[in-house]
């Protein structure tokens, strides 16, 4: 399964459809407190670009990158203000920057488990000292699963894409295992997804 290929695919429709959530607004809006005006922001796995603008309109210098071609196109176009790059997550230590803090919503929950502290560590690596990392994830459902490929057809036609899915204490763990402090956690319900939000701080 090509994920870049099924962003490029549902770009228009993905970012229209996702203009009204409101799910990451209270941790989002956490975040923003921890931060003073005018700290860099590295937004990973960016999309369309709604997160950049929000932070940016929020006072901070905000940068965004995903790895679709077309995600990008559409960021650009809507917020032409802000730089946006095209980098893959996985190639991220060769990003050529480093930031005050890395924003990555619904970024990890397209990594496979056995990958995300590989992923983790490069984030870390892309944060000043005492700089933040703002994780939000899909919550495991009580069947247990933690990796599943959904096929969907939300738009008309018939796509595809990998999830991880997540508790809490698991990714306070992986903090914890990279050293970092947690400052804040919270589970918020929407639809029928559980979107599980953490904020750690590098010592």
């Amino acid at each position: 399964m090509d994920l870049k290929a099924t962003y490029n695919k549902i770009a228009e429709d993905w970012s229209k459809d996702h203009h009204d959530d409101t799910w990451w607004r209270e941790g989002t809006d956490r975040f923003v407190s921890e931060l003073s005006k005018g700290a860099t922001i590295l937004d990973v796995g960016c999309g369309a670009g709604l997160k950049s603008r929000y932070l940016s309109k929020k006072g901070l210098k905000v940068t965004g990158i995903d790895f679709s071609e077309k995600m990008i196109e559409i960021a650009r176009r809507e917020s032409p203000e802000i730089p946006f790059d095209v980098v893959d997550v996985y190639e991220i230590d060769n990003y050529p920057k480093v930031f005050d803090a890395v924003f990555a919503q619904a970024v990890l929950l397209h990594i496979p488990k056995n990958r995300v502290r590989e992923v983790l560590l490069k984030l870390k690596e892309k944060i000043n000292p005492n700089g933040l990392l703002y994780i939000a994830v899909k919550g495991m459902h009580d069947d247990g699963i933690e990796e599943a490929v959904r096929k969907e057809d939300d738009y008309g036609y018939e796509y595809e894409r990998f999830f991880s899915f997540f508790t809490l204490v698991e990714l306070e763990t992986l903090l914890k295992d990279l050293d970092m402090e947690v400052v804040w956690k919270t589970s918020t319900t929407s639809g029928r997804a559980e979107w599980l939000q953490i904020v750690g701080r590098k010592k």
